[in-house]
């Protein structure tokens, strides 16, 4: 493994940031949030310009057959930019349990439309009592008329009511399962909740008998997803690394120019160990995406470790970065009109998805036996 990226990575990158800079800026971003939606031309220019759709799903089901270290360098610049799009939940969430599920049949039923852009998706794991661990999942699967039908409440579903495919986790007779139902379908409730981060919507979805297929096997789903909500895991944090930096960028961008006293506020020895600790929180942050990207390439049995351990990091130095960005903004920074705000949010909400610090130190201790 190679602790940097190659050139065509970096290449890569350079493309991505340059079309999330132009697509993305900030009143874009406060414009879409305001409306709970996000701009379905952009989402195929992502596909038809960048492939990025289809970026790490194998060729066989459309895509171009990369790997989660590039799926990685993808997540860090949309984080960066703060895109309001279904990208993760589609591509990180519900593609990924898919892959993870191991079945050609699911793959096929689902991945081509997700690969040329023209089917979002989402997985909804959690319900009423917002705890992440796949134990607590209750929902069930009832066998009806050859199929499925669902019964119960998820919450907290990311993007869950503007995507057009679920990929519902759900009690069977045979065990915990994966089941495809489509967002519109009768007997499917979606309320989009108010989220504290408004760049990324959160849905309650209730299942009132909805008629659902079966994803691979009964039973199969104990298996894949606790190595899915990792490679998620591992997907946050290289988004929670891309708003890092840039709140970082932003708050060092604004001492330079900041004057008090008759000097740039970058000159205070207070303001510079503020900076010095925000680039080790980046840097450090930044090796560990990198091995963690590698490991959920690589399928590496240290991933269930690295995940825990990077959720924890990437929350603490995002939350960080952010809120001394708008300490180091001072008074504007609090304000609405300042985008200062944006990485906040959604640092605190990245902080909370798939279980906050204390639930992984614990998760941590566990897989290392201590």
């Amino acid at each position: 493994m190679e602790l940097i990226h190659t050139d065509e990575q970096e290449q890569l990158r350079s493309s991505l940031r340059k079309f999330f800079e132009d697509k993305s800026p900030s009143s874009e971003v406060r414009r879409l949030m305001a409306e709970g939606t996000y701009d379905k031309t952009v989402w195929k220019q992502m596909a038809d310009q960048l492939g990025l759709q289809g970026l790490a799903i194998p060729e066989e089901y459309g895509g171009s057959g990369y790997t989660f270290v590039e799926l990685a360098i993808v997540m860090e610049e949309q984080g960066r930019a703060l895109l309001v799009a279904p990208y993760f939940a589609t591509i990180a969430l519900a593609a990924q349990a898919v892959l993870d599920l191991g079945d050609a049949d699911a793959a096929q039923a689902l991945l081509p439309g997700i690969a040329e852009g023209t089917t979002t998706a989402t997985l909804a794991i959690t319900e009423q009592s917002g705890n992440w661990d796949i134990d607590s999942i209750s929902l069930e699967a009832r066998p009806a008329d050859g199929g499925y039908t669902l019964h119960g409440v998820k919450s907290y579903v990311i993007d869950g009511a503007i995507v057009d495919q679920l990929v519902v986790a759900a009690k069977a007779p045979g065990g915990l399962s994966l089941f495809l139902v489509a967002g519109d379908a009768a007997g499917v409730t979606r309320v989009n909740e108010p989220p504290l981060d408004q760049t990324r919507g959160l849905a309650t979805i209730t299942f009132d008998g909805a008629q659902a297929t079966l994803l691979g096997a009964e039973g199969a789903a104990a298996t894949s997803l606790p190595i899915t909500m990792n490679k998620a895991i591992i997907a946050l944090a290289a988004e929670q690394l891309g708003g890092a930096r840039r709140a970082m960028e932003m708050a060092v961008e604004y001492t330079k120019i900041r004057e008090a006293f008759g000097r740039t506020i970058a000159s205070f020895q207070a303001t510079k160990h503020k900076a010095a600790n925000m680039f080790t929180k980046v840097e450090t942050t930044k090796v560990s995406v990198h091995y963690g990207s590698w490991a959920a390439a690589d399928n590496s049995d240290d991933l269930p470790v690295v995940a825990s351990m990077l959720k924890a990091w990437a929350s603490e130095a995002y939350f960080f970065c952010a809120a001394n960005n708008i300490q180091m903004h001072g008074g504007i920074g609090f304000t609405w009109e300042h985008d200062a705000h944006l990485y906040l949010k959604r640092a605190k909400a990245s902080q909370l998805i798939f279980g906050d610090d204390a639930y992984h130190f614990e998760q941590l201790a566990d897989r290392l036996g201590v």
